[in-house]
């Protein structure tokens, strides 16, 4: 089964990312507030951005990648590879 990592992008303008199994479920979760800190006080409006993985090593890597990126280059990564 393949992992995903995933960019949300919240009403404020800034963006979540995280790791799944469920995409689609890990999304749900978020939009009903019990996804993460982060997405309780930042409300996801989307999901604007996915890459999957064979390992979960490989998308955690890959999720700690994105999230050390500016929020200029998120934008730029989300823009060259919609979702």
């Amino acid at each position: 089964m393949p992992f995903y990592v995933y960019v949300l992008l919240c009403e404020d303008g800034s963006y979540y990312t995280g790791y799944t199994k469920d995409i689609d479920l890990r999304v749900k979760q978020h939009r009903i507030g019990v996804g993460a800190r982060y997405t309780k006080m930042h409300r996801p409006k989307r999901l604007v951005y996915t890459e999957e993985f064979d390992t979960i090593s490989e998308a955690m890597k890959r999720e700690r990648k994105i999230k050390r990126l500016s929020h200029k280059k998120k934008n730029k990564l989300v823009n060259s590879h919609p979702h």
